[in-house]
């Protein structure tokens, strides 16, 4: 009898270890972030002027029909975690969201207007900043616990991949902007400081204990965060300027951001045991591609595809708005946003910046990259 109540006890903790191994082998993604990365989110936020929720968002994306991405396509998450064979992860506000689909899936925490800093996008009135993503992870893991139980939840959540990708709203969207107190609280080396400290105190426990519940001691071993973009030229910022060319004042913004970032992932590596906090941007190419579209297979990378006839800015893509003939050729989407075509350039950029493919840093990105979309019919 003895035996067999051994042999039993053994037997349970073989299959507690299968368990756990089959959790660990499923690999996920939970992404963090503003419109750039938003898959649905704010189309469930009844509130939120930040919205991607009408034609003809999405129309070369599933069945055409929008989808709260806010771009015609792919967003350039999507396009990373097809690369790497990883699964789409749905949208936090998704109803269908269950605990077998974020074991399955993991979970998009973005919102379109959100930042890193709260204060940001206050105007669109609803979006998750930062802090409040980190404490939807929080509940997540919760939900996990207390359907695997602490240890086969610390192996899931260890070996799942973070994506951080926000900060363009925290320029462009708050300290651009007069309207917001921090736009004459800060200068622009003060406020990329404090854009910096936030973002460690988000991400790691800062020295003084004050945040327990940040990425790392939510159990995040393996994270990237994506930098920014030439913000000064998207066709938005174009058309506020007098001269309709990029703003070089939120170019260098940019430019100070990714590179104080890195210094800080870079930091924030090496003190990490068995972590990997890595910093990736596509500035470079980005920047490239906008003042020499032709040699990557563009026409146009000053103005929008989706445009309300010569009415400018028009802040968003709407059912009357006028779309171009072929959205493979426009850099930009819409006066915000990236188009498919560009977000996979980018995407291939960053591909290569984490190490994801064969070539590491050194690869140059080849101009005119086939578009995953075929050019669409004359819709103007």
């Amino acid at each position: 009898m003895k035996l067999n109540v051994r042999w039993s006890c053994l037997l349970c903790l073989v299959l507690i270890g299968i368990a756990i191994e089959g959790v660990q082998c499923k690999v996920v993604q939970f992404i963090f972030g503003d419109s750039l990365s938003d898959v649905g989110n704010n189309m469930y936020l009844s509130k939120s002027l930040a919205q991607a929720n009408l034609p003809f968002y999405g129309i070369d994306f599933g069945n055409g029909l929008p989808n709260g991405r806010f771009t015609n396509g792919r967003t350039v998450a999507d396009i990373i975690g097809d690369s790497t064979g990883l699964p789409r992860p749905p949208a936090f506000l998704d109803p269908s969201l269950t605990e077998d689909v974020i074991l399955e899936s993991g979970v998009n925490y973005a919102s379109g207007g959100g930042g890193i800093l709260n204060e940001t996008g206050g105007y669109f009135i609803q979006r998750f900043s930062l802090w409040k993503q980190i404490e939807l992870f929080r509940g997540t893991t919760e939900l996990i616990t207390n359907k695997l139980g602490k240890q086969a939840t610390d192996k899931f959540i260890g070996e799942a991949n973070f994506v951080v990708a926000l900060g363009s709203n925290d320029f462009i969207n708050n300290y651009l902007m007069p309207v917001y107190s921090d736009s004459w609280k800060y200068n622009d080396q003060t406020f990329v400081r404090y854009l910096m400290e936030t973002l460690q105190n988000q991400l790691l426990l800062d020295f003084r204990g004050f945040f327990p519940k940040v990425l790392h001691n939510l159990g995040a071993r393996k994270l990237m965060v994506f930098g920014l973009g030439p913000m000064g030229c998207i066709p938005l910022q174009r058309v506020l300027s007098t001269t309709g060319q990029c703003q070089e004042r939120a170019n260098k913004l940019a430019m100070s951001f990714n590179k104080a970032a890195s210094q800080l992932l870079a930091n924030l590596d090496s003190r990490l045991p068995n972590a990997s906090f890595k910093f990736g941007d596509a500035y470079d190419v980005v920047d490239n591609v906008i003042r020499n579209p032709n040699n990557y297979g563009f026409d146009n990378a000053d103005s929008p595809c989706c445009s309300f006839g010569r009415i400018r800015p028009a802040l968003t893509c709407l059912p009357a708005s006028t779309l171009c003939s072929d959205r493979s050729k426009y850099v930009f989407w819409d006066e915000y946003h990236p188009s498919d075509s560009a977000n996979q350039l980018i995407a291939n950029e960053l591909i290569k910046k984490f190490g994801f493919l064969a070539g590491g840093n050194s690869s140059a990105p080849v101009p005119a990259p086939e578009s995953a979309i075929a050019p669409s019919p004359d819709e103007e």
